[in-house]
């Protein structure tokens, strides 16, 4: 569900090669991203594999929430998920389901694409719920971006970010 009284777009391009898909309900092909050992510690802090039935009520749970989207690589012409994030002022979590492409930047562009998209909604602040403090590549990313730990909680941080006005640098 997009974010009250403001259209989610289907598409959001963050490059030439990755874009952001607007969540469709079809999310088969993202199971095993979730059943994935190192993925489920970094997202979930335990190692229990998803089942199609507890996937569905995540991104349920997500798209009910704020903008779902699948984050899509172009390979040999064809886009290609490999991974998620969802966007809303008060968390934006990001998996990339495919191990191989984590440490690339991938997460840094797509969290950079969403400050902007931010800014231009008008937003003053973003959050992030909670990075793992052992989830040290989330953490990189984020403050790379410019988040900041705001405060602890039980396994982590909570980030914020304190948005300045759309400018021409910042777009």
């Amino acid at each position: 569900m997009p974010i009250s009284g403001i259209e989610q777009p289907d598409l959001l391009p963050v490059s030439e090669s990755l874009r952001l898909r607007k969540y469709d309900g079809v999310h088969d092909f993202a199971l095993g991203w979730y059943q994935d050992s190192e993925t489920l510690l970094l997202v979930d802090g335990k190692d229990v594999p998803y089942t199609p039935e507890r996937l569905s009520k995540m991104y349920h749970y997500l798209n009910e929430h704020g903008e779902l989207y699948f984050i899509e690589l172009l390979r040999d012409h064809t886009w290609v998920p490999v991974g998620d994030v969802t966007f809303w002022q008060k968390d934006m979590p990001i998996v990339i389901g495919d191990h191989t492409l984590r440490g690339k930047g991938i997460g840094r562009q797509v969290v950079s694409t969403l400050i902007r998209r931010a800014r231009k909604l008008g937003y003053h602040e973003l959050f992030v719920d909670t990075i793992y403090d052992y989830n040290t590549g989330s953490r990189m990313m984020f403050e790379s971006c410019g988040f900041v730990p705001c405060e602890t909680t039980a396994n982590g941080h909570r980030y914020r970010l304190i948005l300045q006005p759309e400018t021409p640098g910042n777009q």
